[in-house]
Formats: C-alpha cells, sequence, structure tokens
C-alpha cells in the first residue's frame, strides 16, 4: 500500500482538540510529514509545552492513523510547541513577551507570591522560557524566595541607553524591586512612585524572547494593578485563594475588578493554596483545616476554571526560606500539583488566546471626563 501525505492528513482530520474545538489539520498543529513505506512520522506542534493533554492528543493521532490509513502502520508523532500569542507587537514594551500572566489575590497572607515563584519554575521546566516581574514593591519576597537577597542586576547599554538585564536563576529572568533597595528597610512611596517603579522594571530591562511573563501582583486591588493593565497588554489573569471563606470573599472582588468594562482582562481561573494538610507518614489522608472545596466552588459560583489546589506541604514554606522553590522537586506532591497546575494555567492561556480578542491596554479616563 502506498501511503500518501493526503491521506495521513485526512486521517489527522479527524483528531480534535477538546479545548480549542477544532480539528488538529485546521489549527495547522501537524507539520513535518515524512513517509517511508509504512512508517509515518510527523511533528504534533502543541500551542505550549506544558500542555496537559499532549499524551492524550499523540494517541489520538496514532490511533487515526492506524483507523483510517494503515492498521498495521509504523507511527511516530514528536511533540513539539509553538506557543500561542494574541499580543498585537506595535513597538510597546515588553515586546518580545508572548504572554504576560498576572498573579493575583483579595488579600495577603493566600501564599500568592509562593504561587507565583513556583508557578515561574514549573512553567520553565516544561520548557518554555519565563520571565518573573515581582510587582509587589511594598514588600518584595521573590528575591528570597530564589536565594538573591543582595544581588543586583548588571546594567548595560542598549541604544545609547542603560538597561537593567535580569537576574536568571533555575531558567527564570527575574526582576524585583528588592534588588533595588535595602531589604530591611520599608519603602515609604507613594502611589505615583510605585506606579513608576513598576513602569521601570518593564520598561528598562532587556527581556529579549519570552513565551510567559508571570506578574506578582500586591494583594487587594489598588494603584499597582491600574499601572499594570493601563501600560501593557496582560494577556489574563490568575487568582490565588485559600479555602477560607474571609479569603473567598476577597477573591471574588479581584475576579470581578478585572471583568469589569473599562478594565477587561480575562480571568485564567482560581488557585486553590494551602488546600489539604496530607501528613508525610499518610499520604493518603487528607485533613481540610481551611475548609473543604471553597475554591473549587466559588470557581463554579464565577464561572472559571480551578487551576490547581496547591496543599501544605512543610517543604513549600522551607523552600521559600531556603531560595529553592518547591516546583522543583518534580517528583514530590507538591511538584507534581505545581506541575499540574503550570499546565492547567499553560491550557487557558492557549484557549483564550484562540477564542478571545487580543487585551487591549486599558485607558483610564481622568475624573470629570
Amino acid at each position: 500500500m502506498n501511503i500518501i501525505k493526503d491521506q495521513v492528513l485526512r486521517a489527522l482530520s479527524h483528531v480534535h482538540d477538546p479545548d480549542l474545538k477544532k480539528d488538529l489539520v485546521t489549527l495547522n498543529m501537524i507539520d513535518d510529514i515524512t513517509i517511508e513505506g509504512s512508517k509515518i512520522r510527523f511533528k504534533l506542534v502543541l500551542t505550549t509545552p506544558a500542555c496537559p493533554l499532549k499524551g492524550m492528543l499523540q494517541m489520538e493521532c496514532i490511533k487515526a492513523i492506524h483507523k483510517y490509513v494503515d492498521k498495521d502502520a509504523e507511527v511516530e508523532v514528536e511533540l513539539t510547541s509553538r506557543v500561542t500569542s494574541k499580543r498585537k507587537v506595535t513597538g510597546e514594551m515588553l515586546a518580545g513577551v508572548k504572554n504576560i500572566i498576572a498573579v493575583a489575590s483579595g488579600k495577603g497572607g493566600v501564599g500568592k507570591s509562593t504561587v507565583a515563584a513556583n508557578l515561574a519554575v514549573a512553567l520553565g521546566a516544561t520548557g518554555a522560557t519565563v520571565g518573573l516581574i515581582d510587582a509587589d514593591i511594598y514588600g518584595p519576597s521573590i528575591p528570597m524566595m530564589f536565594g538573591l537577597v543582595n544581588e543586583h542586576p548588571l546594567v548595560t547599554e542598549v541604544n545609547g541607553k542603560p538597561k537593567i538585564t535580569p537576574i536568571v536563576k533555575y531558567g527564570i529572568h527575574i526582576l524585583s524591586i528588592g534588588f533595588f533597595v535595602d531589604p530591611a528597610q520599608a519603602l515609604i512611596w507613594r502611589g505615583p512612585m510605585a506606579s513608576n517603579a513598576l513602569i521601570q522594571l518593564f520598561n528598562d530591562a532587556v527581556w529579549g524572547e519570552l513565551d510567559y511573563m508571570i506578574v506578582d501582583l500586591p494583594p487587594g486591588t489598588g494603584d499597582i494593578h491600574l499601572t499594570l493593565v493601563q501600560q501593557v497588554p496582560v494577556t489574563g489573569v490568575a487568582i490565588v485563594t485559600t479555602p477560607q471563606e474571609v479569603a473567598l470573599a476577597d477573591a471574588r472582588k479581584a475576579i470581578n475588578m478585572f471583568r469589569q468594562e473599562k478594565i477587561n482582562v480575562p480571568v485564567l481561573g482560581l488557585i486553590e493554596n494551602m488546600s489539604f494538610f496530607s501528613p508525610p507518614e499518610l499520604p493518603q489522608n487528607r485533613y481540610y483545616i481551611f475548609g473543604r472545596e471553597g475554591g473549587r466552588q466559588l470557581a463554579k459560583e464565577t464561572h472559571v476554571s480551578l487551576l490547581g489546589e496547591i496543599p501544605i506541604v512543610e517543604s513549600i514554606c522551607e523552600s521559600g526560606d531556603t531560595g529553592i522553590p518547591a516546583a522543583l522537586q518534580i517528583d514530590s506532591p507538591v511538584g507534581k500539583a505545581y506541575a499540574e497546575l503550570a499546565g492547567h494555567v499553560a491550557q487557558q492561556v492557549a484557549v483564550r488566546n484562540a477564542l478571545l480578542e487580543p487585551t487591549r491596554v486599558v485607558a483610564v479616563n481622568k475624573p470629570g471626563e
């Protein structure tokens, strides 16, 4: 039997991406088809290296070839990726960044910065290029979480202008206001000063080409949040909460803020941190210290995805103090939880890019307008 390329494409057109609701051929996810007798090779181009469906899609491709082309064919599917983007690059800041993901929380104390740091590491572990901006201007904690306290980034000249080079640790490109101030001193800045500091982290640095930039926002809803959406088109926001009702109430407010008509930033989903406790000696047991399934219920109520449930584990606290993110422990329960979170975040970014228009920079009217 002489197999031709068109037969392969017709067979693969029966395989649909369950998130994007289209077949792989229409989505241009099939590339480099080669046929040698009964041996068929091609690339499956995923929308992100963190795709949680890659194993399933790979198997469905093989099944389709066996069903519609040749049941005895030897099929080799190479997984690769091309991270999607819906940003209109017209010379704006961060032009080389495909996706800007804000990590926010309605209140402090829910572990937002810990989640942001580990999400960045988990995304990077998949092969994506990742940046991390510590936009928590008044309480920068990212330097400690990466073991970079007292470190200072280099400044280089680009086109006659001084530019900051982000520090790279564990493969993540990192900038924080904490690199430029005494870690023992409190920042006593008014809103405009803090906003200008954030703009400098965006505009005065050499970020280069990134698949994802994670922005760790301060808790609550305020000046920094408005500055972010006024300066760059944010791909989407992930909201961090705990199962407690008091945290859920504030998470609900944060979701509503980003959904306001004038802001209109897509909410990628909800991350429930401190979801449950499992003792090391009884890993199959779960104890819901702060309540049960509060994040799941809020996600259902607000019609967003539950992106992840991160357990309470002593190693997470220790990792924040030692500067070694827990997501690096890829075979541990918490490492697997962060890997799953990264997959779901990347999945929602791909869905958002396929189905929604580009997010625009927010134009906030002056009083009286």
